[in-house]
């Protein structure tokens, strides 16, 4: 499950969500208001929009989180340091499988596909596919490029038919297979657009 932050500071799962589903609701709104900030960029009055600032948490509210949007503590993708985001570079569409039809967000950097709900493309349908880390698609935000490679799990891993040993790179529209799924490969970036 990947969490997101949206403007108004609430946590969700972009992967079962495509927009905040708590924006709009009193009760959390309230809460996030509760938050007090603790220090700030310089020595600007703490009411500066577009300041940094660190926040305390008050009893009972979500523990672990930075104000970037991720837990505190956790490594964060290098195109989200550069940027402030997380944005889409890509997409899966299953075309052959048991989720024909459903796309998966590619992100920046390392995204494993699996089974399980941790994965960043989570493919639940496909008992064929191992849990965890069958494969990875990667996005490299300095090249702008991107390769799939082999994964750590059972199932075998292929491009266009050919099996993948290690990494290959990816053209649009190839195709990835995984277990008993046929993904075609949309990519957002590459030479006409980076988000740099």
């Amino acid at each position: 499950m990947g969490l997101i932050r949206c403007e108004k500071g609430h946590y969700y799962d972009e992967q079962k969500h495509s927009t905040c589903p708590y924006c709009g609701v009193k009760e959390l709104e309230e809460e996030i208001s509760r938050f007090t900030p603790l220090e700030t960029n310089g020595d600007a009055p703490e009411d500066d929009e577009g300041k940094t600032v660190r926040l305390s948490r008050p009893s009972g509210g979500p523990e672990g989180f930075a104000l970037g949007g991720g837990r505190e503590g956790e490594t964060v993708a290098y195109l989200r340091s550069r940027t402030g985001m997380d944005p889409v570079t890509g997409w899966l569409v299953c075309v052959e499988g048991p989720e024909k039809g459903r796309d998966y967000r590619i992100r920046s950097e390392r995204n494993t596909i699996g089974r399980s709900d941790q994965m960043d493309i989570s493919i639940r349908g496909d008992e064929t596919i191992s849990r965890t880390n069958h494969a990875f698609i990667v996005f490299d935000p300095r090249k702008n490029i991107f390769r799939v490679q082999a994964g750590e799990g059972r199932g075998l891993t292929y491009r266009n038919g050919e099996e993948v040993i290690l990494s290959e790179k990816l053209e649009p529209y190839d195709v990835i297979e995984v277990g008993r799924t046929r993904l075609l490969f949309v990519p957002l970036c590459g030479e006409r657009f980076s988000w740099d």
